[in-house]
Order: C-alpha cells, then structure tokens, then sequence
C-alpha cells in the first residue's frame, strides 16, 4: 500500500483542472479527493464552478459537499480527512488523485502539519471586533511585528489566516512560524507525483477567468448567493462568504456595489486569487508543468502518467 502513489494535479483557477482529472480516472484506478477550501460548503455549486452532476456521476470527488457555509473549514480538518481518504482508497488498490487550487491544503498534506494550539472562541471574537473596528490593513501590520515570516507569507486581504495566526500568538506566546519550526510534524505524505497545468499567457487566464464569470452570472449566481443572504445566519466575516465572487455579490445585494461594479470586482478578485495559486506553485518542488492551452495537453498528462515506474507498480496491484 504504502508503494501506492498520490497524484497531485494542482492549477490556478479556470484553468481546466476538473476536465483533465475526469480523463484520468478513465485510463487508471483512480479517485478523486478535492483539494479546495470552497467546494467543501454546501449550496455554493455556481460560484465555486462545482462538478456538476453528471460529471460527478462519471467522477465522484471526496470533501466536497461536507460544510455548511456557516462552518469554517481549517486546513487540519482537511488534512485529518483527506489523509483517512488516501488511506482507504490505497486499501483498495486504487490511486488517489488530489484535484485543486488550495495550495496550503496540498503542501500541508504533504510536508504534515504542526499541531497548532486549538481555536479559542474568546480570542477570535475579540479579533474580529478588531477587524471591524480598525481594519484588516491594522490586523496585517500587527501581525507583521509579532510573525515577520508570517505576514510576508500571508496575503494582505487574508482575513481568515491573518486572525488565526495572531490568535496562535495570542494564546500561545509563540508565533506561528516557530510553531511550525520547533514542532514534531504530526505526518508526512511519501510518493508524491505533482502536475501543475496552467495557461502560459496570463492574459488568457485573465479571459477565461472573465468569461467564466460571466457564464456563472448566466447560469444563477446571483441567486445564489442571494439564498445564502436571505438565510439570516450568514454574514461576510465567515470563510465561506469570502470566497471570491460570493463577497462582492453579497455586497451587490446588500446595495454596497453596484451591478457593473459586482462584476468587475469579482474578475479583478479571482484574478488576484490566481495570481497567488501561481505563486505557490512556482515554489512547488518536482512539479510538472503543462499548458493547459495545447490543443493535446490531455494526451501528453496521460503520456507522462504511463511512463512513471511507480504508478505503472500501482496499477498491475489493480490487475
């Protein structure tokens, strides 16, 4: 089991990532585990360009479909759960295949995870009273002062992970990044193989990430989003309605932005967020990469799949 790879197939988002894991599954034994902070929460499917069901039908994923958009989703959670996953999809001979753009998720599965001092409610609620009194950008530099590797690590406009490393500061005394240095690592994933398809222009990532936006305008998001703002439960300090594209039609809906302004900050917002999936993956190591604009990128993934010694062992377990 344990000579059983996992396959990471990581992109920035648009890039065609759910297309080229459905190929694969049907030439090797495969499942898919998603690796994204987004699809886990439930009634989130056109923002988050969730599987549809007839290719989930073709292609079941694992972890996505698990939360409530009121619920947030930590990185440990992830890891405890998708680790159960490749175990169980190993025990049967299988291969399992990781599909996302979480880059946190996919190297915290890979290098394990310190085990970091557990959520206090009391801290957070004061973190975010602070959020909202003084700021995101106050919240950044606070951090930058007592987690120098941290702040430079964690984007400006990361509420989530800016509010969970000042509260490991907090209740700890001891910033996240010595966490991490000094603390025995709870696991590590052996056999990895990475592949990274991405355009090689970024101005055709940026159309496609507009076009495709556009289409999920077309196809309901807005309504969406509004039966997530209509539950009562829900606000946009929450993990779930930060997601790009559900914040700025929230704020739509909540008469904040208008309808020309709602699209052109969520292209510009997912533009962002691609920028930064690209750069954590130019710092992946071993990673494979293709254009995912070559007409025949499909046939060459699958190609260099073949060729691999070590899969080539964990396919005959299958046979």
């Amino acid at each position: 089991m344990n000579e059983i790879p996992c396959i990471f197939l990581m992109g920035p988002t648009a890039a065609g990532k759910t297309d080229l894991a459905v190929a694969i599954i049907q030439q090797f034994p495969c499942e898919i585990i998603s690796v994204d902070s987004a699809l886990v929460y439930r009634g989130m499917d056109i923002g988050t360009a969730k599987p549809t069901a007839d290719i989930l039908s073709i292609a079941p994923h694992h972890l996505i479909d698990i939360c409530d958009p009121l619920e947030a989703y930590s990185t440990a959670r992830f890891c405890k759960e998708a680790l159960a996953h490749i175990q169980h999809i190993q025990a049967k001979g299988k291969i399992p295949l990781l599909v996302g753009g979480t880059g946190l998720y996919f190297r915290s599965l890979q290098q394990g995870l310190s085990d970091l001092p557990p959520a206090d409610a009391c801290v957070r609620e004061r973190l975010n009273q602070e959020l909202e009194t003084f700021g995101l950008a106050a919240l950044h530099a606070r951090l930058a002062q007592v987690d120098p590797v941290a702040a430079q690590r964690i984007h400006p406009n990361d509420p989530q992970r800016i509010q969970r490393a000042l509260e490991v500061y907090e209740i700890s005394g001891v910033s996240m990044t010595e966490w991490y240095a000094n603390t025995e690592k709870a696991w590590s994933l052996p056999h990895v193989l990475k592949f990274v398809i991405a355009p090689a222009q970024r101005e055709v990532l940026h159309a496609k990430i507009a076009k495709r936006f556009k289409l999920m305008l077309e196809q309901g998001l807005v309504n969406e989003v509004e039966t997530l703002f209509k539950r009562g439960d829900l606000h946009l300090s929450l993990p779930a309605m930060r997601a790009v594209g559900y914040r700025q039609v929230w704020q739509y809906l909540a008469g904040e932005l208008d309808y020309a302004g709602m699209v052109e900050q969520s292209i510009t917002a997912t533009r962002q967020l691609a920028k930064r999936q690209l750069t954590w993956l130019r710092a992946e190591a071993d990673a494979t990469w293709f254009d995912s604009q070559q007409t025949d990128m499909t046939e060459h993934v699958l190609k260099r799949l073949v060729k691999i010694p070590m899969l080539s062992q964990s396919t005959s377990i299958i046979k």
